[in-house]
């Protein structure tokens, strides 16, 4: 009868993953977290500022929501962002930072189609929001093209189908709630 295996040849042990270089820590530790702020902020707060606009029909309205919305999201990405883990054995760096980075671009990315809502009449907001949202998902989109190395084709195609269905079910909310 063969010899049961010692403990230590049973399993190997796991090996150190290997270092990271600069370029991937610059991508892991600010790319990355300024990516998930951005594309979080500039659709989720897609659908309750458009919904307000359609429900109210009042810019400024929408431009409240907006910034509650962007503010909130800010912080709650934030937070789970810098609590998501420590950086040791991720190699995504320092919590705080990515936090602060990733709270930061999320406010950006709901503010920036949150802005034009301050224009008077709800017409023109609401044409300039839109421009604003596109540029905004084809920065994205460059963005995770350049960094991410993602097809640029098919990088455009879900970042704008992904906020064209959150900007549709707001858009279909607000009317929705306004009775027609």
């Amino acid at each position: 009868m063969p010899d049961a295996p010692s403990a230590d040849q049973s399993k190997p042990m796991p090996s150190a993953p290997p270092p990271v270089t600069h370029d991937q820590a610059f991508i892991l530790q600010k790319v990355q977290p300024a990516l998930l702020g951005l594309m979080d902020g500039s659709v989720s707060t897609l659908a309750p500022i458009f919904a307000t606009a359609g429900l109210t029909g009042k810019p400024l309205d929408a431009f409240w929501v907006g910034l509650a919305a962007s503010v909130g999201a800010g912080i709650s990405m934030g937070l789970a962002e810098a609590l998501s883990d420590d950086g040791l054995v991720s190699g995504r760096g320092k919590p705080f930072a990515r936090g602060v980075i990733t709270g930061a671009a999320t406010i950006l990315g709901g503010m920036l189609h949150t802005l034009p809502f301050l224009i008077p009449d709800l017409q023109t907001a609401l044409t300039l929001a839109y421009v604003v949202v596109i540029v905004e998902l084809l920065v994205i989109a460059l963005i995770r093209w350049r960094y991410m190395h993602s097809p640029l084709r098919q990088t455009i195609f879900q970042v704008i189908v992904g906020g064209a269905v959150v900007f549709g079910v707001g858009v279909w909310l607000g009317k929705l709630g306004a009775g027609g």
